[in-house]
């Protein structure tokens, strides 16, 4: 059953000069209907951990800015090189509705006082600036957000929605905005001399089944590889010296090293493999909406090419994964 959208306030995103179009709306699921989880391959941490990390972001701030090698670094340049700066034609475009989750920070979630925030909520917005059209943010329940733009329910869906073939019958991706690389991290003292060339006789953590440790089996055979039930397992078996390093999730890895930044950090540089480790994050739309998705796209280049990206990237990811 889905849920019925009520209105809970609107407000003008602040704009360039000649933005003449309508507001920003945020539209939330009312509170009666269940909030859903699901699956889903760019998930971070729970709700409940990254509010805990967030809370504690601001005691830790000194200690991040020491923290040189883990601290944020610009997005790399994930769009097509050749893509032009023309605004697409827009007049079958006249609003775009932007679909979302409450339940993927610091993507899209509720702060304290209830207001949806978040990356992908900014850069909605950000979106519906650039293009200058008046724009709609709704949230679903997790397990249902696909089956509303699907419905027609909305226009776009920005929640991490992973490209399978599944999804790719009904729906059609922006360009990447966010890669998900794999990263190594190991502790402060060894990140200088860490080299991904020379691990002979190093151990090296994993979460079993994983990607990444098909990559190290495959790429990085010399390596000792451990294998742990999850991530912050593996993690935690380089904070204690069981392990040399850790090859996983970048992002999760992000997540992890937030509460360990005087322990540990990342070493070397990012793999980037969307063969092996997911497209990364994008906007889904019905299949066959171009409009809109051109629409889409064209904005992500100017906000990329226009440093926007980044600064969003650098406000939501004080401890990047680049």
């Amino acid at each position: 059953m889905k849920g019925v959208a009520t209105k809970v306030h609107a407000m003008r995103w602040p704009s360039p000069s000649g933005l003449t179009r309508g507001p920003f709306t945020l539209l939330a699921l009312a509170k009666n209907s269940p909030l859903g989880s699901g699956p889903r391959v760019t998930r971070g941490e729970s709700v409940k951990r990254f509010a805990k990390w967030w809370r504690a972001l601001a005691a830790t701030a000194t200690a991040l800015l020491l923290a040189a090698p883990a601290f944020a670094q610009p997005i790399p340049y994930h769009a097509d090189p050749d893509a032009r700066e023309i605004l697409p034609n827009l007049q079958p475009v006249p609003a775009i509705r932007f679909l979302t989750t409450t339940d993927f920070p610091p993507f899209n979630f509720r702060d304290a006082s209830g207001e949806l925030v978040g990356f992908n909520v900014d850069l909605a917005r950000r979106i519906c600036v650039e293009v200058n059209v008046a724009c709609t943010l709704q949230a679903w329940p997790w397990d249902q957000a696909a089956n509303a733009l699907s419905d027609r329910q909305g226009d776009a869906l920005i929640a991490g929605l992973a490209i399978t073939p599944d999804n790719g019958a009904l729906f059609d991706f922006s360009s990447t905005y966010l890669a998900l690389p794999g990263r190594f991290v190991t502790r402060a003292v060894d990140i200088p001399s860490f080299s991904a060339t020379a691990l002979a006789n190093k151990t090296v953590a994993v979460r079993a089944g994983s990607a990444h440790a098909q990559f190290m089996a495959k790429y990085l055979p010399q390596a000792e590889v451990t294998t742990f039930a999850s991530e912050i397992e593996a993690l935690d078996a380089v904070r204690t010296g069981r392990v040399d390093a850790f090859f996983g999730d970048a992002m999760r890895a992000a997540f992890w090293l937030n509460d360990n930044v005087a322990c540990c950090g990342f070493a070397g540089d990012p793999y980037f493999r969307p063969d092996l480790f997911g497209e990364g994050l994008t906007i889904a739309v019905p299949a066959g909406n171009d409009a809109i998705r051109h629409a889409i796209d064209w904005a992500l280049v100017r906000l990329k090419s226009n440093g926007t990206l980044d600064e969003l990237y650098l406000r939501w990811f004080p401890v990047g994964f680049y």
